[in-house]
């Protein structure tokens, strides 16, 4: 006997069915034949009747918004523009800079003619081979901007999927280009002290101070403000950073941080007396400057003399010139990050403590990061035991 077909309604319009394949189906109308004035109707097609009902809500809403186009007539680079406007409503606008750059600078020019029903995965992977290679009188891009790219690539093709609109992601298992971890160059403990030497009397010294012991990340820091500084139980709540907005003569505000997740810092004794003193400079400055004192932004720990935000590239360009007094050479001013992980790890803290202050994902990564500096301080371990195994042997 045939398995018995399950219909019913869902949410808006349409109706769901299981084929007597096991399949589910969901069928809309998305207008009339002007000819024949009879209703046309479309399927979608999943596993499970969750998924399919997931489906035919986001293509009713579509339909009811006028933003629905029937998946046959789409192009790749059609498809890519409604995705930009209508589904990264909620992303980051530096997140929604990229994205637009990836897609109008790679995926239109090289996949946008292609219906987006036909884009296969070799096409896909033929794009992505090209960029690495520089075909087509194209520029070879970097192992992180190919990956970068095929992020945004199968970022949208997914929604598709999600509509109904392509069976499944043709940018999955995509081969990508091979990533090089960059060697990191953290200050040597001579090269702190030389540095932690010339920054004395500095406009910048406690905010050089602060960073290198805490390990934040110069928009962090720069965004820093009082209310997140706790003097009695000696921690730094990192709530926000300071970032320009993306497009021409942007101002300066407080946005999310890189992964939308705040974190807690229990911050050594030096820096919390280099805040202190930061925030007497800051009094004293407040004072000279009168009626001239303007916070753009207000309760910021690190400002100019007249209350006003710090942008990176002043504060960048002195910590270069304080380097440079203090003979390092091509140093970064994330290097003082790096250098906060490193002294961490060798200080004793465990990898998910540092992990945690660092802001990172998961461990794994720090882990991954930072990998060589663990694997000294096993053999400083395993040196350790060994001298031990002499000492009682020996009696």
């Amino acid at each position: 006997m045939a398995k018995k077909s399950n219909t019913r309604s869902a949410q808006g319009s349409g109706t769901i069915r299981q084929r007597k394949d096991g399949r589910w189906e969901a069928r809309y109308t998305i207008g009339r034949d002007a000819g024949t004035g009879k209703q046309i109707q479309k399927s979608i097609y999943g596993a499970t009747q969750k998924e399919v009902r997931q489906k035919l809500q986001q293509v009713c809403a579509d339909i009811n918004n006028g933003i629905f186009t029937e998946p046959s007539k789409l192009t790749v680079a059609k498809w890519f523009d409604i995705w930009l406007k209508e589904y990264n409503n909620n992303v980051k606008p530096y997140t929604m800079k990229a994205y637009r750059e990836k897609v109008n600078l790679y995926i239109k020019p090289a996949l946008g003619a292609i219906k987006l029903t036909s884009v296969s995965a070799p096409a896909i992977q033929k794009f992505i081979n090209s960029l690495s290679t520089g075909d087509n009188d194209s520029r070879i891009l970097a192992p992180k901007t190919v990956k970068c790219v095929h992020g945004v690539l199968h970022k949208g093709l997914q929604q598709a999927v999600i509509l109904g609109y392509i069976r499944f992601n043709p940018a999955d298992n995509c081969s990508l280009p091979k990533m090089q971890q960059k060697e990191i160059k953290p200050l040597e403990e001579d090269e702190i002290k030389r540095f932690l030497d010339v920054i004395k009397g500095n406009k910048f010294e406690y905010l050089f101070l602060v960073d290198l012991f805490t390990g934040l990340r110069q928009s962090e820091i720069l965004g820093l403000t009082w209310d997140n500084i706790d003097f009695k139980t000696n921690t730094i709540y990192v709530c926000h950073q300071l970032q320009r907005q993306p497009e021409r003569g942007g101002k300066y505000v407080l946005s999310s941080l890189k992964n939308n997740k705040t974190r807690k810092i229990t911050a050594a004794a030096t820096v919390m007396h280099a805040l202190r003193k930061q925030r007497q400079k800051q009094f004293e400055e407040r004072a000279l400057a009168a009626n001239l004192w303007n916070e753009d932004i207000p309760n910021l720990v690190f400002t100019n003399e007249f209350g006003g935000h710090l942008t990176h590239n002043t504060v960048l360009k002195y910590f270069h010139k304080m380097t440079e007094a203090a003979n390092i050479e091509d140093a970064r001013f994330h290097d003082l990050r790096h250098t906060y992980a490193v002294s961490s790890l060798q200080a004793g803290d465990d990898i998910k403590t540092v992990q945690e202050n660092l802001g990172h994902h998961a461990a794994a990564f720090t882990m991954d990061v930072y990998g060589h500096v663990t694997e000294k301080m096993r053999q400083d371990s395993a040196d350790r035991m060994e001298n031990y195994i002499k000492s009682i042997s020996e009696h």
